[in-house]
């Protein structure tokens, strides 16, 4: 467990399943794929309806972590996963479609 204060948990929002795989909506859901790519990290973990790997970065630990459970259900992963390893709502970010777009177009 960590809760220590020294940890982290980005969340991708997006929909699992190959119809979904190009959407739009799953714009979190790539950008925490490029965060991984980036860090080094395996989202190769099932549990907390998730998919998710946690990494090392500078001293704190980051779990990466794409909700398996549609997007309008998503918070029940995060609660899952963030109670489970004591991640504080403040040290929560959470990347959807709005923002990752956002970000992307550079906008």
């Amino acid at each position: 467990m960590a809760g220590n204060g020294s940890c982290r948990l980005i969340v991708g929002l997006g929909n699992p399943g190959k119809d979904y795989e190009r959407t739009r909506h799953n714009a979190g859901f790539r950008a925490i794929d490029l965060l991984a790519e980036a860090l080094g990290c395996k989202i190769d973990r099932m549990k907390f309806q998730g998919l998710y790997g946690q990494v090392n970065y500078k001293g704190t630990k980051i779990f990466l972590l794409k909700p398996q459970t549609y997007m309008n259900l998503s918070g029940r992963s995060v609660l899952q996963l963030s109670a489970f390893f004591k991640v504080p709502p403040q040290r929560i970010i959470v990347l959807f479609d709005d923002i990752c777009a956002r970000y992307v177009r550079g906008h």
